[in-house]
């Protein structure tokens, strides 16, 4: 592996691609709004020179990085000679079909294409190209240079080689991946969609506030952050598009999204990205 590309800028695109360029890939972001680019690199280097100023790395180490990264407004200039394509775009299977279609037409034969979902079918995104044996689940979680868990999201056909490949991609980023079988909401989702929606149900049945909800998990079970302001970090609109997805495919009362929820979504009030979710946020650039 040497040349990485990921497709889509936003949260979870640009932190790829910082700690893709971290660990000395040559990394390429591209993004189909060309406008986001200059916006994620920035945050990248926001990013950087906050490792540099707490002195996790050197001042040295964080240009490197830089100047193995690059933006590309067009995307099939971008993964001319990618060896492993991140798509980090939205979750929508349709739309992740139509991009894995036109990724097969535009890589070389022995490209890998990893997508980013955190909860849809993998084999169904598979599905939309000739290679379903070089196509997997590369689950990040946010913020990703922080976090430390990748989940690798193997199908039915995805070949043992190609899984090997990509974990080593995930421990060389300074990750470590566990690997889980093409099911709904894998594991980490299923888990963490059932905890942050019943969180809501409390604050919804007026049992505590969010705050001290989140601070119940944090202090009683150990959680580094609870589930309500994980669920305005990944964006209440996300969590309402995984719930809604998780409840279909497994009809478990569990994973029915709360009024709560889809009221905030309504009024927008998505988390950290808006500003204010169940938690008010500083705006951010």
């Amino acid at each position: 592996m040497s040349k990485l590309v990921i497709i889509g800028a936003g949260t979870m695109g640009h932190g790829i691609a910082q700690v893709a360029a971290m660990a000395g890939f040559a990394t390429t972001l591209t993004d189909g709004v060309a406008e986001a680019l200059p916006a994620a690199l920035e945050r990248i280097q926001r990013n950087l020179h906050g490792g540099v100023t707490r002195g996790k790395f050197t001042a040295d180490y964080a240009e490197a990085a830089m100047g193995r990264l690059r933006v590309e407004s067009e995307m099939e200039s971008a993964v001319e000679g990618a060896d492993l394509v991140i798509e980090a775009i939205v979750e929508d299977l349709p739309v992740k079909q139509e991009l894995f279609s036109t990724l097969d037409s535009m890589t070389g034969a022995n490209a890998i294409l990893a997508t980013n979902t955190s909860s849809l079918s993998v084999a169904a995104i598979a599905g939309a190209t000739s290679r379903p044996d070089r196509v997997l689940g590369m689950h990040f979680f946010n913020p990703v240079h922080i976090m430390k868990l990748v989940e690798l999201v193997r199908h039915d056909e995805t070949a043992d080689a190609v899984t090997d490949r990509v974990r080593d991609v995930a421990v060389r980023m300074g990750k470590e991946p566990i690997v889980v079988r093409d099911s709904p909401g894998f594991a980490s989702s299923r888990l963490g969609v059932v905890l942050g929606l019943e969180a809501m149900r409390m604050v919804e049945q007026r049992v505590a506030s969010a705050e001290d909800i989140d601070k119940a998990l944090e202090l009683g079970y150990g959680h580094p952050m609870g589930p309500l302001r994980v669920s305005d970090l990944v964006g209440l609109d996300v969590r309402l598009a995984i719930a809604e997805y998780l409840y279909k495919e497994l009809g478990d009362p569990h994973y029915e999204p709360p009024a709560l929820l889809r009221n905030k979504v309504a009024a927008g009030e998505l988390g950290k990205k808006t500003g204010k979710g169940f938690y008010k946020w500083p705006k951010t650039k």
